[in-house]
């Protein structure tokens, strides 16, 4: 069964940077859909960015456009998320989430949080000074 293990987190300073990884373990990694949440203290899990099986496709929530990245090594089963520009707002748990590939209508389905069969127990981030 496919398994997902976060790490990298930590802190940092505003304005820094870090990158999280997100590594799988199982078969049929390359059918999977990978996605990207944060949760922080009170609020909802929301998705941040997502990238199809393949890694040709991918989405970014608007709060993090621009200054994070998605990318994957299906060789070595690893999903990376570089973040830039790093601001309060950022500190979250932050959590990988895998979702068999299936046809979808538009962008926006690519994770879906409720296709999201399988998750990784999370890495924590918080940007302070």
């Amino acid at each position: 069964q496919l398994q997902l293990v976060e790490s990298g987190g930590g802190l940092v300073q505003p304005g820094g940077s870090l990158r999280l990884s997100c590594t799988a373990s199982g078969v049929n990694f390359d059918y999977f859909n990978i996605g990207w949440f944060r949760q922080a203290p009170g609020k909802e899990r929301e998705e941040i960015t997502c990238i199809s099986s393949r890694g040709s496709s991918t989405t970014y929530a608007d709060s993090v456009k621009g200054r994070f990245t998605i990318s994957r090594d299906n060789a070595k089963k690893t999903v990376y998320l570089q973040m830039n520009n790093l601001n309060s707002e950022d500190t979250a748990d932050y959590y990988c989430a895998a979702g068999l590939r299936r046809p979808i209508s538009s962008m926006r389905q690519l994770c879906a949080r409720d296709k999201m069969a399988v998750w990784g127990k999370g890495t924590p981030v918080t940007v302070s000074s």
